[in-house]
């Protein structure tokens, strides 16, 4: 019996080095790649079973990625939950891996040094975009389900946006943005740390927010193609309906309905999958509501207040009442409960597709 197995392996070996030796004297080519149609995460785990959906996604430069970014406590995680919550769409939890990568790919470019011992290595800037472009995408679409449209939310990583738009020239990004002294509070008050904060110090945490955000807004205003769409937290939750079919429109996405209650799909199947790490989890349980609007009022220190333009010019510009304690930032759309959206009543919705 072990002669004829070890007799049965002799001829598979013979038989595949004379198929190998054929192929080899006949000249056959090898099918060229294809860097536009990537193997993805569909492909690779959906299996057999599901081939026409995996194999009608691919992924690659010239994807339609989305990427939603801000300050910190700007509304960015409820953004992204209530596009999680459209049938096209995944973006999923943040990541953390890519705005590092970013600012790390910013400091090889700034350092005139670094960037003359990579040139001399042969590591060009055409090598760096394509390894980083393969890098964000692999983690993109490696970290949730496939969809149609994906999209990520990393804050921060809008401080690269004119980069992110040099390797994804059809990537639309959006950037959220926050009466400064709401998003400093809240920072503050519930201890979300960011590198350089002091969070015992308003007017220092005010200062920084709005350079940070003036690097954001000024590169997405400069953004190619209007590629770039600013959106208010204050008006997103005062006029869900407005703000969201506005920006589905932006992203050439069809108006589903899901958006206005992601909530109703928080952990189920092509829903809203939450980060028990993220400290915005908590709040985006809840249906879309204005109750974060002016908690601020009453905590920031009376001598900020009364410069509070020349701590934060940001805030004019992005067309806030620095004097104002609270602003009238517009009253919430009728067909909702003022200051409260947990009552709208959404029984005649049709049922999210899964």
């Amino acid at each position: 019996m072990r002669s004829q197995k070890m007799s049965m392996l002799l001829c598979c070996v013979l038989l595949c080095s004379a198929s190998l030796l054929y192929l080899g004297l006949s000249g056959i080519d090898c099918p060229p790649l294809d860097h536009g149609n990537r193997r993805t995460w569909a492909d690779a785990h959906l299996g057999s079973t599901n081939q026409s959906q995996a194999s009608s996604i691919f992924y690659g430069e010239d994807t339609p990625l989305i990427f939603i970014g801000g300050f910190p406590r700007s509304g960015t995680t409820l953004m992204r939950a209530m596009l999680d919550a459209h049938n096209a769409v995944r973006c999923g939890e943040e990541t953390r891996v890519i705005p590092r990568l970013l600012a790390m790919r910013a400091t090889w470019s700034r350092s005139a040094r670094e960037r003359v011992r990579l040139d001399e290595a042969g590591v060009t800037d055409q090598v760096l975009d394509s390894a980083v472009r393969a890098f964000l995408l692999e983690v993109i679409i490696g970290h949730g389900e496939p969809a149609a449209r994906l999209c990520n939310k990393d804050p921060f990583a809008l401080k690269s946006l004119t980069y992110l738009a040099r390797i994804f020239p059809r990537a639309k990004f959006v950037l959220m943005l926050r009466d400064g002294r709401a998003t400093v509070h809240s920072m503050i008050s519930r201890k979300v740390t960011i590198s350089g904060f002091d969070l015992t110090n308003y007017r220092d945490s005010l200062t920084k927010w709005s350079r940070a955000v003036e690097s954001m807004y000024s590169q997405c205003l400069r953004a190619p193609q209007s590629s770039c769409l600013p959106v208010h937290y204050e008006q997103l939750v005062l006029h869900p309906e407005e703000e969201m079919r506005k920006l589905l429109s932006f992203l050439g996405l069809q108006w589903d309905p899901a958006v206005l209650h992601h909530e109703d799909l928080i952990g189920k199947a092509g829903g809203v999958s939450l980060s028990k790490v993220e400290r915005s989890t908590d709040q985006v349980m809840n249906p879309v509501n204005t109750d974060a609007l002016s908690k601020w009022v009453g905590h920031i220190p009376s001598d900020v207040l009364h410069e509070m333009d020349d701590v934060a010019p940001m805030l004019a510009r992005l067309g806030y009442d620095p004097w104002a304690n609270p602003p009238n930032y517009a009253q919430p759309d009728p067909i909702l409960p003022s200051n409260n959206y947990t009552m709208f009543q959404r029984t005649a919705d049709p049922p999210h597709p899964s």
